[in-house]
């Protein structure tokens, strides 16, 4: 039986690598496909994939789109309505939503409504908004499988095992392309060298939230509404390998894993065919080879996204929002180059001190807490 797609994001490196999956499965059809304002790259995917729906966000780069293929079948649509539209549609049974920032909220929370299976690769829906995603998640019987290579790991580890019986949660990280610097070495990072990613082939903002650790501080978060477990459950391990992608120690001490190559492929295809294992056609670990895997601590003192992080999400309520919408755009400051790569961290920082937290915010008060760290963000960078 077909499983048919919905893709959000289609044109970034979550959204293509799915693409290839569809490519290697006959069964699998897309419906409809959303992305930013990569009109050329969309133009392409509409051609080969021929979906009934195509969403730009930005109104001119849908314009553009639909001029380029009038020829063709798809119905353009563009912003907030055409990703909730599509999010909405009957004849689909997968979200796929690989869209970067808070714009993935909206769409996830009306799928949802509509009982869709959702297959998540935005941090920020549960980073944000989990206090209202997950209880969502339970009440219409819609699941969330993770599409994050470490929350499937840790997805995998817990299969057939009750929650009651878990003792932590082993969240590994690569440690980036500046594991074991110290700060004062941290000055004066370029742009190209933060995104020298030693393991994986990513997106810009994410190489950089590696480099930065704040990425880890994300899926701790994250971890914490997806597995419903409590923030000191959940321990950072530095695996500069990438074949351990997360594990979960039982209250017996028995430690279950998930182990590969570091391919963002496998979780995805995991998320799109659950329960089922399908064939994949990709690099096995060669243990042989690799020798050893080894473990260290995180650096919480020079790499400060983990502090800064578990701040927030002790503080709680909006605190998550502003710490996610502050890092989001002191990293598109620092990658235009107005900032220093440290400065990421004090951009954060400053943010939420400035910030009064509001408790179990609404979405409106969600991305109100966004625009206000923008807003705020904005004023205080000419004086850095």
């Amino acid at each position: 039986m077909d499983k048919r797609l919905v893709i959000l994001g289609s044109t970034g490196s979550i959204g293509t690598q799915t693409l290839e999956i569809v490519d290697a499965n006959p069964d699998l059809k897309v419906i409809a496909l959303a992305a930013g304002r990569n009109v050329d790259r969309m133009e392409e995917q509409v051609r080969k994939y021929k979906p009934a729906y195509a969403v730009m966000w930005e109104e001119g780069a849908a314009a553009d789109l639909k001029s380029r293929i009038a020829d063709t079948d798809t119905k353009v649509e563009a912003g907030l309505d055409g990703l909730l539209h599509i999010s909405t549609l009957e004849e689909y049974d997968i979200l796929v939503t690989a869209i970067v920032g808070m714009i993935g909220i909206r769409p996830t929370i009306a799928a949802l409504e509509k009982k869709k299976t959702i297959a998540l690769a935005n941090k920020e829906t549960l980073v944000t908004a989990g206090h209202i995603i997950m209880p969502l998640s339970r009440q219409m019987g819609a699941p969330i499988l993770p599409v994050d290579s470490e929350h499937s790991a840790i997805f995998q580890s817990l299969q057939g095992m009750p929650k009651d019986r878990v003792e932590k949660i082993l969240l590994t990280a690569s440690g980036g392309p500046f594991r074991g610097k110290k700060r004062s070495e941290l000055v004066n990072i370029r742009v190209e060298d933060a995104l020298k990613h030693p393991n994986w082939t990513m997106g810009r903002k994410i190489t950089i939230d590696s480099a930065t650790l704040v990425n880890k501080g994300l899926e701790m978060i994250e971890a914490k509404w997806l597995f419903d477990v409590e923030l000191d459950k959940v321990q950072v391990l530095i695996h500069p390998q990438s074949i351990l992608h997360s594990a979960v120690q039982y209250v017996d001490g028995g430690i279950m894993g998930q182990m590969g190559v570091p391919d963002m492929k496998l979780p995805i295809q995991y998320a799109i065919f659950y329960p089922d294992r399908r064939v994949m056609d990709t690099p096995r670990v060669d243990f042989k080879a690799l020798g050893a895997m080894t473990f260290e601590e995180p650096d919480e003192e020079t790499f400060l996204g983990l502090p800064l992080a578990k701040r927030a999400a002790t503080i709680g309520g909006s605190m998550p929002s502003v710490f996610n919408a502050a890092n989001e755009r002191a990293v598109a400051l620092f990658l235009d180059r107005r900032i220093r790569f440290l400065e990421i961290y004090d951009l954060i920082e400053a943010s939420m001190e400035n910030h009064v937290a509001v408790e179990n915010p609404g979405v409106e008060q969600i991305l109100e807490a966004e625009k206000e760290t923008y807003e705020f963000i904005e004023g205080i960078v000419p004086c850095l």
